[in-house]
């Protein structure tokens, strides 16, 4: 076996053996457990090499060309102590790789021109990709902007593992969503997850742009409405200036999140008022529903809701309502 081989791996990696190892094993061991130079130019050398690999077999110390059978259980815990040692070492290596290379990576993300730079990524997946890189490798800090309605599913399920682990190593995480994710349930369960790990999550019923900042050193905001262009910016002048003027700005005016089924009071009323104004404008339900980021139905629900308040039987006397309301409250509105 190589030197460089791992005792107790087969060449597929695994310390499985194939049934036909497993048989020429057995009829080694039913021929007194030995196997002779001419036995072991007849049998397989695939098969063969997976016994000499785990250490089934092993050479006679007394005559070179012949292989003898080792005990298998015996091998076993030879082999099982060995791995946990592996293991472990394996385990403290990982924990300590971040703090070892964190010099070196804060070396190679330092813009060598002055002022910094800035990198254009065109395309979703690698986005994604790149945007997934910097928050596995960030130690101190995770700021999200995430304007629109609630996320799929599956990709609230892929953040949330990435966020906890980032908030295991140590790491502050802070995100910004709109309320309409309140009224949803696979948002619910991520906020819960993320602030009973030690995250912050608010919303916002105002208008904000997209922005993630990373550790402060990296800052991402989209080039393109439909998000397939993202800038990447590296210049620590303009990120310092994203962080106190845009994003610490907004989550100052932001309400807690902790992912409580129970929507405050005051977003409700707000993202009402929302709705009062959109249905003034003639706009459409399925278009008032898509703008504020909400099902259909929680619309519909919002709707039968204030036509109760209001005491109207009809949308049409709702809508008749609410713009004598409005009239009302502006003085300088239509007579």
């Amino acid at each position: 076996m190589p030197e460089t081989a791992e005792p107790g791996l087969t060449s597929g990696g695994l310390g499985v053996l194939s049934a036909d190892a497993r048989n020429l094993y057995l009829h080694v061991v039913g021929n007194h457990g030995r196997l002779t130079r001419q036995e072991r130019v007849k049998a397989e050398t695939k098969h063969l090499q997976e016994l000499l690999d785990i250490g089934l077999l092993v050479p006679d110390t007394d005559e070179d060309d012949v292989l003898i059978a080792v005990d298998p259980q015996q091998l076993s815990v030879g082999l099982i102590a060995s791995w946990q040692r592996k293991a472990l070492d394996l385990l403290s290596r990982a924990e300590e790789l971040p703090t070892d290379l964190k010099e070196l990576a804060e070396a190679f993300n330092t813009p060598m021109q002055s002022g910094g730079s800035i990198e254009y990524v065109r395309g979703k997946a690698l986005i994604n990709q790149r945007l997934s890189q910097l928050a596995n490798s960030c130690t101190e800090e995770f700021l999200a902007a995430q304007p629109g309605g609630p996320r799929p599913p599956e990709a609230l399920a892929g953040s949330r593992d990435r966020d906890l682990a980032l908030l295991q190593r140590g790491a502050l995480a802070r995100t910004i969503y709109h309320p309409s994710t309140r009224y949803h349930p696979a948002t619910r369960d991520y906020v819960l997850a993320i602030t009973e790990a030690g995250g912050h999550v608010r919303t916002l019923d105002e208008p904000y742009a997209r922005l993630i900042i990373v550790d402060r050193r990296t800052a991402i905001i989209p080039v393109a409405d439909d998000l397939n262009v993202a800038a990447f910016i590296h210049d620590r002048a303009i990120i310092s200036f994203l962080v106190s003027e845009i994003f610490e700005r907004h989550w100052s005016h932001a309400l807690e999140f902790d992912g409580a089924r129970v929507v405050p009071q005051q977003v409700i009323s707000s993202l009402r008022q929302t709705i009062i104004d959109l249905l003034l404008k003639g706009t459409s339900h399925r278009v008032i529903a898509r703008s504020l980021g909400i099902s259909e139905r929680t619309l519909a629900r919002h709707i039968a809701d204030m036509r109760e308040d209001y005491q109207v039987d009809s949308l049409f006397q709702l809508g008749y309502v609410l713009a004598r309301a409005t009239q009302h409250r502006d003085p300088d509105g239509p007579a």
